[in-house]
């Protein structure tokens, strides 16, 4: 993070450091430790004050004990056919300590051999470990580490403030504290300061060098709070510059091409619509609009709550690309999805002259080519698709408008392979996880941002409860009898799971000949042929079918106004994102609506979220503490997340920092816009080694 005299200091591969060779370089790998500034940067996930001995004389206020003594007795015995356990007493200040390390077996070798050399009558010990009410009642110890105290490398495990890294098989946090420890030894000549004098003065922060050593191994728990600060600000520093770059280099291009309103279509489109528009999607609209007409390419995230009518207003947007001769792609993260979408657009197009066509993978390879021909002879307005839209073989000569659905699952690298269809392409990107601004400005800091902030007039917000299936499944069977439809969605992790899938067939065939017997119900999953997944969709919306049996596959864009009743199985399971959008789907006309989250949760974070769920249908509320209990990877996607560089900060923990970083970044820029000063460099060169590569982000020629 910070610079080095010898640039290639910190690239050094881990490999090559003593003690690590390949096999511990691989396992080092799948932590995301490829060289020595990343190992540096194994921030730890948490600390223990091993300052002293704990106090034993009394009732712990922690079962992780830290005892200090001397071996009286030691011996090793067989508690089973695979279990051994070697037993220790430990003469401490608070009296004799039994001390135990449990191993499975092996005729193979002696799996207490080290023990046996180490801890043995008369040595002096550190030993960590959990306390467990031993025979009687008496407090004994189940060792997790130990240290001779005669051991020169004790010291960086005892007697201070300790790190507890995030670990993997083949690493131990002995090895990986010491390394650490060695290598801040090692490099302290080249951890040179990467931040400019007078913002560590402005902002009081840490040396770069002193932040490092902080959070690893602090003094007292107020230097790490400030190492970890200081090492937050600057990586929220560094992508906040990327983002105010890589706006500047889109806002800096011109595409060349402009819009007009006709409105020989916009008009007819909104009389049709059969309702009005809300002041959001009017203001959002006039955004977007504004955006197309301007020199520059469009870059703009419309966020909305599920049912705010992201698809109308995005549906404008496309129509003003066609009514000026243009073609408009539109990409959605699933065939289903695809699918609904398209016939969502027909419904609201209908009499209008507008060819809208659909490109998936499920298409036999003559229906694909036949599509694809139609696309390059500009007979197709709106190509709707999934990734399939993003293959070379896609050839759109007027291609100027590209919408994408879900933008969680789709990154920048997507982003920027659509655009190679038409270099100067104008992009709307939505997303119905919406989030505060300030937040969306640091997970998407490229994109303008529209929001939808209100529903449309008559339209209903599901009643959600956490109860046991029986109750939910007999408030099913009174909705099915008055006419009414429900879901029933059950977790399904990997599409390709077997055991998920013959569960979910298995569930299936419980319900049908069991409590939901003499009930009309299909099931839908992941894996079936797209043709199979949209026949079943399709007749469940026309009402063929009164229970629709499904996995996550319905999670977005599926609207079928009967359906009045949620019912979702293993619900602790599911993030409060996907949870909201599976509820969505109800409530899509103006019939009463309810959901049913069907769990026995065995976290804490598992009952937060379904207690928020419970409590809340503000879509806002529920994006940001979803994105406080996941933190951004997991929120966003592998897609998306894999490009946020953030190894220390916490956007939601770090909130004023990141308001501190937005402000000195483009305040830095204002004054040095391409960062050529010298009390720049170092930014300038960090900038490049994230980001220049990885996101053809930052022009700074």
């Amino acid at each position: 993070m910070g610079q080095s005299p010898d640039p290639d200091v910190l690239r050094k591969p881990v490999q090559y450091l003593k003690g690590v060779g390949p096999r511990r370089a691989l396992a080092l790998e799948r932590l995301g430790i490829r060289t020595l500034g990343d190992l540096l940067l194994h921030i730890p996930r948490d600390w223990q004050d091993r300052t002293r001995p704990t106090d034993l004389a009394g009732p712990l206020q922690d079962p992780v004990v830290v005892a200090r003594g001397r071996v009286t007795r030691a011996e090793h015995f067989q508690a089973g056919p695979r279990m051994a356990i070697y037993k220790a007493s430990l003469a401490t200040a608070y009296g004799s300590l039994p001390v135990l390390w449990f191993k499975h077996g092996s005729r193979r070798y002696d799996v207490f051999a080290p023990l046996k050399r180490d801890v043995v009558r008369g040595r002096d010990l550190w030993v960590v470990g959990r306390s467990e009410p031993g025979l009687l009642g008496a407090r004994e110890v189940h060792a997790e580490e130990y240290y001779l105290e005669d051991d020169p490398r004790a010291a960086i495990h005892t007697g201070r403030i300790v790190p507890i890294y995030a670990l993997t098989e083949g690493i131990t946090q002995r090895f990986l504290r010491e390394l650490i420890f060695k290598a801040l030894g090692d490099c302290a000549e080249a951890l040179r300061e990467g931040l400019p004098p007078r913002l560590l003065e402005q902002r009081r922060l840490l040396a770069f060098g002193q932040a490092l050593r902080g959070v690893h191994f602090p003094a007292a728990m107020a230097e790490r709070d400030a190492a970890r600060s200081r090492l937050a600000y600057e990586e929220l520093l560094l992508l906040e510059l990327a983002w105010f770059l890589k706006r500047r280099q889109t806002k800096g291009l011109s595409k060349g091409f402009s819009y007009e309103l006709k409105r020989a279509l916009l008009t007819p489109y909104r009389e049709g619509l059969g309702f009005e528009l809300t002041g959001a999607q009017k203001r959002a609209i006039s955004e977007i609009f504004d955006d197309l007409r301007a020199g520059s390419p469009m870059t703009r995230l419309l966020q909305g709550d599920v049912g705010s009518g992201k698809t109308v207003v995005a549906l404008a947007a496309l129509l003003l690309a066609v009514e000026n001769g243009y073609q408009g792609a539109f990409m959605a993260p699933t065939e289903i999805l695809a699918d609904q979408h398209l016939s969502t657009m027909k419904g609201f197009l209908k009499g209008l002259p507008v060819r809208a066509a659909m490109l998936t993978s499920r298409l036999r390879p003559k229906e694909r080519e036949a599509t694809l021909a139609k696309v390059r002879r500009g007979e197709v307005d709106i190509l709707v698709g999934t990734h399939a839209l993003l293959e070379e073989d896609v050839d759109f000569p007027r291609l100027r408008l590209a919408v994408i659905d879900e933008q969680h699952r789709f990154g920048v690298r997507q982003r920027a392979t659509l655009r190679q269809k038409s270099s100067l392409l104008d992009l709307l990107i939505m997303t119905a996880t919406p989030i505060p601004r300030t937040l969306a400005l640091a997970l998407y800091g490229d994109l303008d941002v529209s929001t939808l902030d209100e529903l449309p007039p008559g339209k209903t917000t599901a009643k959600t409860f956490h109860v046991g299936e029986g109750e939910a499944l007999d408030f099913l069977k009174r909705e099915a009898a008055a006419g009414h439809q429900a879901y029933i969605v059950y977790p399904i992790i990997e599409e390709s799971s077997r055991l998920d899938l013959q569960s979910a067939k298995k569930e299936f065939e419980r319900l049908r000949s069991g409590p939901l017997a003499g009930l009309q119900m299909a099931l839908i999953h992941g894996a079936m042929p797209g043709k199979q997944k949209t026949k079943v969709m399709n007749e469940f919306a026309a009402g063929q079918w009164q229970v629709l049996v499904a996995t996550p596959v319905i999670e977005v864009g599926i609207d079928v106004r009967n359906a009045t009743v949620m019912v979702i199985q293993n619900a602790d399971r599911f993030g409060m994102a996907s949870l909201h959008q599976l509820r969505g789907r109800i409530g899509r006309g103006r019939l009463a609506s309810t959901c049913f989250l069907v769990a026995e949760p065995k976290t804490p974070e598992a009952v937060k979220r379904l207690e928020t769920l419970v409590s809340s249908s503000d879509g806002f509320r529920i994006g940001e503490e979803d994105l406080k209990l996941r933190g951004p990877g997991e929120f966003m996607g592998t897609a998306q997340s894999g490009e946020l560089t953030l190894k220390v900060a916490n956007i939601f923990r770090d909130a004023a920092l990141l308001g501190q970083a937005r402000q000195d970044a483009q305040k830095a820029l204002e004054g040095d816009p391409r960062l050529v000063a010298p009390e720049h460099a170092g930014l300038r060169r960090r900038l490049l080694e994230l980001y220049a590569d990885q996101w053809d982000w930052v022009d700074l020629a």
